[in-house]
């Protein structure tokens, strides 16, 4: 481990101890109890990972009910954009994956020198500093685990009821985040979004988990949780994640789509994520529009 990356693993730990202690409290459950805690959750439950599913079956389902974009990532452009993020010591072998979402967020949300951003669950991520260093916006930062309420530029508590005026910021994204929503938290958060996002505000969701069936995705070893009942449990060690949402098209119409108000949903499919590496798995992003008031338009 390198003096920054060590560095940064202190200040999460100081920012939120109560994860530093879960992640001790882990490690001993995945080693010698993991089979005990596998067989708590009830059926109907796989052994493993989601294992790769039909993207063009599930784009062609897409398009019943939103406009579906082919994307191709601009290699060089990526490489040059994480250039900006390769000292923070941050996300380890995930570096790749990790930067590249926050790139694709920050050249979909076309974000500006004017506008206000909100990183939603965080979890102490450097994609707002470094987007305020390239565009000059104004970030906030916003998790789960942060002290409620808001200090300064940091705004802990619920996603899905933030203490922020109506029409707050302009710009909004979650980086393989949303997944981990649990229970009607993902529906909530939406409706949320539309409230909170100036018109002409603009909110990307990446990567948007969809599969052909729907399905939870978890560790049993980290935390035994509530499944529901028309989801199919993934029971994955080594996971380390409570909670990880699959959309099959149905529930995401029932979970996303009816809860969007005013909210315009477009989805993305990148067509050569493993070209930037193989490692890389982004495929769907979701970006959601809040359209402006014809009302207020200067003409």
């Amino acid at each position: 481990m390198n003096t920054m990356t060590a560095i940064r693993k202190m200040q999460s730990a100081i920012i939120m101890p109560s994860t530093a202690i879960g992640y001790l409290s882990y490690k001993l459950k995945d080693r010698f109890l993991w089979e005990y805690y596998f067989s708590q959750v009830p059926d109907p439950k796989i052994l493993g990972s989601i294992a790769h599913c039909n993207h063009d079956q599930i784009a062609n389902d897409l398009r019943a009910i939103t406009e579906v974009k082919p994307m191709t990532i601009n290699v060089a452009g990526y490489r040059e954009y994480a250039r900006n993020e390769q000292y923070s010591g941050r996300y380890g072998k995930s570096f790749v994956e990790k930067t590249l979402e926050h790139y694709l967020a920050f050249n979909l949300l076309d974000l500006q020198k004017d506008d206000i951003y909100i990183d939603i669950a965080n979890a102490c991520s450097c994609a707002p500093d470094i987007y305020s260093c390239l565009s000059g916006c104004e970030s906030y930062r916003q998790d789960l685990a942060f002290p409620r309420g808001m200090h300064g530029h940091t705004i802990g508590g619920d996603a899905g009821d933030m203490p922020l005026p109506d029409s707050f910021c302009d710009k909004m994204a979650l980086h393989c985040s949303f997944e981990h929503f649990e229970g009607d938290s993902d529906s909530r958060f939406i409706r949320e979004a539309s409230r909170v996002l100036k018109p002409g505000g603009k909110l990307c969701i990446l990567p948007l988990y969809l599969n052909t069936q729907y399905a939870i995705q978890t560790d049993p070893a980290y935390a035994l949780i509530d499944i529901e009942d028309d989801a199919i449990a993934y029971c994955a060690k080594g996971y380390r994640n409570r909670h990880g949402r699959f959309y099959d098209v149905p529930h995401l119409v029932e979970r996303v789509v009816k809860n969007l108000k005013d909210l315009k949903l477009t989805t993305y499919m990148v067509q050569n994520e493993k070209e930037v590496d193989p490692s890389c798995y982004v495929k769907f992003i979701a970006l959601f529009e809040k359209p402006i008031d014809p009302l207020f338009i200067d003409i």
